[in-house]
């Protein structure tokens, strides 16, 4: 089963689409990768959901990835009297440590470390932004502030502080622990939150022992400005722009949006874009023009993958939302002007290795002479990213002995997964590549294939091959050695 289209769907998992029968559809409408949210559900329903992603995989005989979303901190006040009050411009409100319930003049805000890093003139938003309040005093116990967008306060309403980085570690003792369940589980892919500093990723990946992938979500104002520092040591990036959209000017998301984008492509780390892409979808069948046209600029600007939160995992129309997405997906990619603006997007920078120069040539050869797909060997996922990262127009079969390695790779731009043998000698890789090549109908017996491979075989890093291959039978069946 092979997917009609370069960019790859994120299907979150929850009470809509928990069964067998809807994860097999999201599957079968165009799911690449499944992603667990440990902000909701025991451990025991990610376990049922886990297996039941792997059945469905066994069922199909094609990968599929598992990305764990781990929680982060979460801010909230504490609990009012009455259970809400209404906040007006100008007012005069006091967040404390003081756990008496709140009243319309102040409520406990139970996090020291919040009022450690405040200083006069600091922002303190509630309900996502909703009601917004500015720091007028502040000490290690109180902030008095002024409202200045008033709404009703409630109980444990989430508080973002944009303007400081916050004295927290981006893993709370939930996040450890879950970060370990899911490790356990075989999760292929670890999503971080509350990511401020490339510490933060640090000390997942000490947890985490190689044994799941790191990606960190961009979704507060210090891990914009840390960037390059952050994308450096994760595996990946997630855009998440429902966070960054509270902490920043809404309209200063965009252009951020794009600019991640484009320094993960330059990195060749994939980049999954997030938060409200479909978002009517969890009550309407069809989306707004505008979510579509989200959908599809996340496409255009040449994102790995884009991501559905609520709409599948709570919405009434999980799958329509995967058929939605599945369909602009193939619009977009079949526009002639998505491969001009996918071509000059193409940096030339941050290529350095004889592995670069090999996905650079695969990706020329492929455009001036007729070859049907670039076949990749890897035993870590570089090079198929590093061919990904050439936005080739031919598919990129990617090649391994390796499970673990080969679902990471279905979160990778233009990637079609097979599990092949362990190899000994090249002859033995150009067979496979075209095995594959013709099994899964990316070419036929007229046709030709690229295939990169390293010498010696099972090593990381060794990319130093590359053979343009007939797919003819003559080729598949010989057993003459190389």
């Amino acid at each position: 089963m092979r997917r009609h289209r370069n960019v790859k769907i994120v299907a979150t998992l929850g009470p809509s689409s928990g069964d067998h029968a809807t994860i097999r559809a999201l599957f079968d409408a165009g799911a690449d990768v499944f992603r667990l949210n440990m902000s909701h559900g025991t451990h025991a329903e990610q376990r049922a959901r886990y297996d039941i992603i792997r059945a469905v995989e066994a069922e199909t005989g094609r990968p599929i990835a598992v990305l764990a979303d781990l929680q982060g901190p979460k801010l909230r006040v504490g609990v009012f009297a009455a259970g809400a009050h209404d906040l007006e411009e100008g007012d005069a409100f006091r967040f404390d440590l003081d756990p008496a319930p709140g009243t319309g003049a102040r409520v406990q805000l139970p996090h020291p470390e919040i009022f450690a890093a405040l200083s006069p003139g600091s922002r303190l938003l509630v309900n996502d932004g909703k009601i917004r309040l500015r720091v007028q005093a502040c000490g290690p116990a109180f902030a008095d502030c002024v409202v200045t967008a008033g709404g009703t306060i409630s109980n444990r309403k989430g508080v973002n502080v944009p303007d400081v980085v916050l004295p927290l570690a981006a893993l709370s003792d939930k996040d450890r622990a879950d970060l370990e369940f899911a490790c356990e589980l075989g999760a292929d892919w670890l999503a971080l939150s509350f990511v401020q500093r490339p510490e933060d990723v640090i000390e997942a990946r000490d947890l985490a022992r190689g044994r799941a992938a790191i990606l960190s979500k961009i979704e507060k104002p210090a891990a914009v400005q840390a960037f390059a520092e952050i994308l450096k040591v994760s595996d990946g990036i997630m855009v998440a722009r429902g966070d960054l959209g509270v902490e920043l000017p809404v309209h200063s998301v965009p252009p951020i949006q794009k600019r991640l984008v484009t320094e993960c492509r330059q990195c060749a780390k994939p980049v999954i874009v997030a938060t409200q892409m479909l978002e009517s979808m969890i009550e309407s069948p069809m989306p707004t023009r505008a979510e579509v046209s989200d959908v599809a600029n996340a496409i255009y600007e040449g994102a790995d993958a884009v991501m559905l939160s609520a709409e599948s995992a709570a919405g009434r129309y999980p799958v329509e939302a995967v058929l939605t997405m599945d369909a602009v997906a193939r619009s977009v990619e079949g526009d002639p002007t998505y491969r001009t603006i996918i071509d000059s997007t193409r940096s030339i920078h941050n290529r350095e290795t004889v592995a670069d120069s090999i996905a650079v040539a695969a990706r020329e050869i492929a455009e001036t002479t007729d070859i049907a797909a670039i076949c990749a060997y890897t035993q870590s996922g570089t090079t198929v990213r590093l061919t990904a990262r050439e936005r080739p127009r031919v598919p990129i079969l990617a090649l391994t002995s390796l499970p673990g390695v080969l679902r990471r790779m279905c979160l990778v731009w233009g990637t079609h997964c097979v599990l092949v043998p362990e190899l000994s000698r090249f002859k033995q890789a150009v067979v496979n590549a075209a095995k594959a090549a013709r099994e899964f109908e990316f070419a036929d017996e007229t046709r030709q294939i690229v295939v990169l491979a390293g010498v010696p075989f099972n090593t990381s890093g060794s990319t130093n091959i590359l053979r343009v291959a007939p797919c003819d039978e003559r080729l598949i069946y010989s057993t003459d050695p190389e």
